[in-house]
């Protein structure tokens, strides 16, 4: 499957919602050259009150749904588009990573269909990974460092 309709939609949707957001994890690692797949796509933002706004707008401009999958009080929120097989996870807290700005600052910028998308650091993927320590984390870690290796040789 190629995902880049989708990431072209999903960039269009954050930029006009105007939600900060960084993809993390394996979609994250696959953009940067890591042979890795996903299902899912997940993002790092800063919850605040307007930023759940936010994402209540980018749910209605991608005509999914919001979840919040675990406790309520979780820093998890799944944004279902449940007709098309589409799932975002946003959290505001990721294993490994202290704070959203320093994940921010070492992410670059990808473009989608004329609309950027911010894509986290491989180091920050790998670190989150390896502070998660889940056996599908750990499963993939040789892979993402072997990519960071190359990367950093060319």
């Amino acid at each position: 499957m190629n995902a880049e309709p989708l990431l072209n939609e999903i960039a269009r949707a954050l930029e006009e919602c105007g939600l900060e957001a960084v993809l993390v994890g394996n979609a994250a690692a696959a953009l940067q050259g890591a042979p890795v797949t996903t299902l899912d796509f997940d993002f790092m933002f800063r919850k605040s009150p307007s930023n759940l706004r936010k994402l209540k707008s980018l749910a209605r401009q991608l005509s999914g749904s919001i979840l919040t999958p675990y406790y309520p009080s979780s820093n998890l929120y799944r944004l279902m588009v449940e007709d098309r097989g589409i799932q975002l996870d946003f959290m505001s807290t990721l294993h490994g990573i202290r704070s959203f700005e320093g994940l921010r600052s070492r992410a670059t910028k990808a473009e989608f269909g004329g609309h950027s998308l911010w894509v986290a650091d491989l180091r920050d993927i790998i670190r989150s990974k390896r502070a998660l320590a889940r056996p599908k984390d750990r499963a993939v870690l040789e892979i993402l460092e072997r990519t960071l290796r190359e990367k950093e040789r060319s």
